[in-house]
C-alpha cells in the first residue's frame, strides 16, 4: 500500500457515510493521486461488484490479522494490520470504516473522521441503480444508519453545491446525465432545473 510520507503527521482518516454517498469514488480518486488507502477484506465474492476488496471466506477471515473488524449486512469486514506499518512511517492512511469501530480506532491511532453524505433521495436513487437490493431493503438500509459517536474530530463533506447562475439555464444534457447517474432525482430535475418530464426525459 504505497502512500505519501508526511513525517510527524501520521493519521488514520476514517471515511464514513451512508451507502450511495460516494465514499468509494472519493477513495479511488485519492488512491490514484498517490494517497495510502486501506483495502478492505470482505466475506463477499469478488464478482459481487462494488469496491475492489479482498474477497474471503468466513474461515479465511477468522484466520486473518486485522487492525479493525466488524459485521454489517450479514458480512464480515476487516482492515488489515498493515496500516500500522504505514502509520509508523508517518503516513496518512484513509480507510472506509463502520461507525461501530470508530471509537475503537480513535483509542488506538491518531484519528480523524471524514463524513461524506448526500440528500436521501440521491442516496436512494444511487442504491436502486446498483440493482442489488429491493426498494424495501434500500429503505431498511437507510433507516439503520447510526449517528457518529460523540467526541470524535469530524470533517463533513457534502458533494455538490449551489452552483453559479440560474439552474434552469443549465445545459439539458448535463442535467439528464446527472439524473441518469442518480445525482439528482426526477422531481429535482423538473422543479429545480426545469426539465420537462415528457419532452426532456
Amino acid at each position: 500500500m504505497a502512500g505519501r510520507v508526511n513525517p510527524g503527521v501520521a493519521m488514520l482518516v476514517a471515511v464514513v457515510g451512508p451507502s450511495g454517498a460516494g465514499k468509494d469514488t472519493v477513495l479511488e480518486g485519492l488512491r490514484r493521486a498517490g494517497h495510502a488507502v486501506a483495502r478492505r477484506a470482505i466475506t463477499r465474492p469478488a464478482e459481487a461488484g462494488g469496491e475492489d476488496h479482498a474477497a474471503m471466506t468466513e474461515a479465511e477471515f477468522a484466520a486473518a490479522d486485522f487492525a479493525l473488524q466488524w459485521q454489517a449486512h450479514g458480512l464480515h469486514y476487516g482492515i488489515f494490520r498493515s496500516i500500522e506499518a504505514e502509520l509508523a512511517l508517518g503516513r496518512i492512511v484513509l480507510a472506509n470504516l463502520s461507525r461501530t469501530v470508530l471509537e475503537q480506532a480513535a483509542r488506538r491511532y491518531p484519528f480523524v473522521v471524514l463524513e461524506i453524505t448526500a440528500p436521501p433521495e440521491i442516496l436512494a436513487a444511487r442504491l436502486a441503480a446498483r440493482g442489488r437490493e429491493s426498494a424495501g431493503d434500500i429503505a431498511a438500509r437507510m433507516a439503520r444508519e447510526a449517528p457518529l459517536p460523540p467526541g470524535l474530530r469530524v470533517h463533513l463533506a457534502f458533494p455538490g453545491g449551489g452552483g453559479i447562475g440560474d439552474p434552469r439555464e443549465r445545459d439539458r444534457a448535463a442535467v439528464r446525465a446527472d439524473l441518469a447517474q442518480g445525482y439528482v432525482s426526477a422531481e429535482a430535475a423538473h422543479t429545480v432545473y426545469g426539465l420537462n418530464p415528457e419532452q426532456d426525459m
